[in-house]
């Protein structure tokens, strides 16, 4: 009886380090919690994340860390460091990777709302003429989704840069994520600085600029992978992928920038070109578990079927969840109905104990 719960257990142990060796980043993207959510969200990672294995999490801070080098850019409600560090010591606790996030270039804006960058510091706007609408509506005459900053303003990345660096060390990171998604205003014929410019080339000095500014301590830069992507050869539209010519950027940027490959709807088989071109990639899901699973299934065979070369830039799932933290842990501790179309359901199908 010993020797089977032995070999059993021996089982057992192969085939999980077997699965991250396969995959070895398991994560979850989500929004950093508010303070009043901060200790439930540290329980959540201290009980939930070691049986799943998860060992990734990026969170998406913005304006919601009580910065000292810019005050002026903080939110109400913004953690403080002791609150970030219960964070930071739940994931040391787990050998979790943390790494924060700050939406760069892109998604300056949402809706009718500026976001705090543009709110205290209009001048490093792309597109200064476009007035938010006090009703949103999609489409609308000046293609606005979310504004974007002019990444040729001479004084964008002071500001920035500092922003990044303090957030790099509140965290005790050792990668950033500066999103860079659905990046529709670049340049801009309102702009004076980038009108007429190649947004290809725009969009690969923005990320080198980054990238460069990161190398400078050692810290890996993580991106969203779909402006890098032809949306008109590919057939994903300009959502999932670039419309405006920004994918020619794929050859213009450094290799060793993480690409977080995003695709809810279907299993597109975009890591396969991300990992071909030299960079790694891990995929993205959000709310289809069937999808989800089927993404993680997609990425195992291409990894255990590819040349090295080629495999050794396949790392894995991060899947996303795009709500607040205690409406995603909520939903996350309801009864399970896997015919529910919900990130937090995804989340459980995907990443089973």
């Amino acid at each position: 009886m010993k020797k089977t719960l032995f070999f059993i257990f021996a089982f057992c142990i192969c085939q999980l380090m077997l699965a991250q060796e396969i995959l070895p980043i398991r994560g979850l993207a989500i929004a950093v919690p508010d303070k009043e959510n901060v200790d439930r969200f540290v329980k959540f990672i201290d009980k939930e994340f070691p049986p799943r294995k998860i060992n990734t999490l990026v969170l998406r801070v913005d304006y919601k860390y009580q910065y000292r080098s810019h005050p002026e850019l903080v939110t109400d409600g913004a953690l403080s460091q002791e609150d970030v560090n219960k964070i930071v010591r739940v994931c040391q606790k787990h050998n979790i990777d943390l790494i924060p996030q700050i939406n760069l270039l892109g998604h300056q804006s949402w809706h009718s709302e500026l976001g705090m960058l543009l709110k205290v510091y209009p001048e490093f706007d792309e597109t200064p003429g476009v007035q938010l609408p006090e009703k949103y509506e999609w489409p609308n005459e000046d293609g606005l989704y979310c504004k974007s900053y002019c990444p040729l303003h001479p004084e964008v990345h002071q500001v920035v840069f500092d922003l990044v660096d303090e957030i790099v060390a509140a965290f005790q990171a050792d990668a950033f994520h500066a999103g860079m998604d659905e990046v529709f205003y670049i340049g801009h014929e309102e702009c004076p600085r980038c009108n007429g410019r190649d947004k290809a080339e725009l969009f690969a000095g923005e990320l080198t600029k980054i990238r460069n500014h990161l190398a400078l301590t050692n810290k890996k830069l993580w991106i969203w992978g779909d402006r890098l992507l032809d949306g008109k050869t590919t057939g994903l539209g300009m959502w999932e992928a670039s419309m405006n010519n920004t994918h020619r950027a794929i050859d213009m940027i450094p290799k060793d920038i993480m690409i977080c490959d995003w695709h809810y709807q279907r299993v597109d088989p975009t890591a396969a070109y991300f990992a071909i071109k030299g960079f790694d990639v891990v995929t993205s899901s959000w709310r289809k578990g069937a999808v989800a699973k089927e993404q993680m299934a997609l990425m195992e065979t291409l990894k255990k079927n590819s040349k090295e070369e080629i495999a050794q830039h396949l790392k894995g799932m991060v899947h996303t969840s795009w709500g607040s933290v205690s409406s995603f842990l909520d939903k996350f501790y309801a009864p399970l109905d896997v015919t529910l179309e919900d990130d937090a359901v995804c989340f459980r199908m995907l990443f089973g104990e």
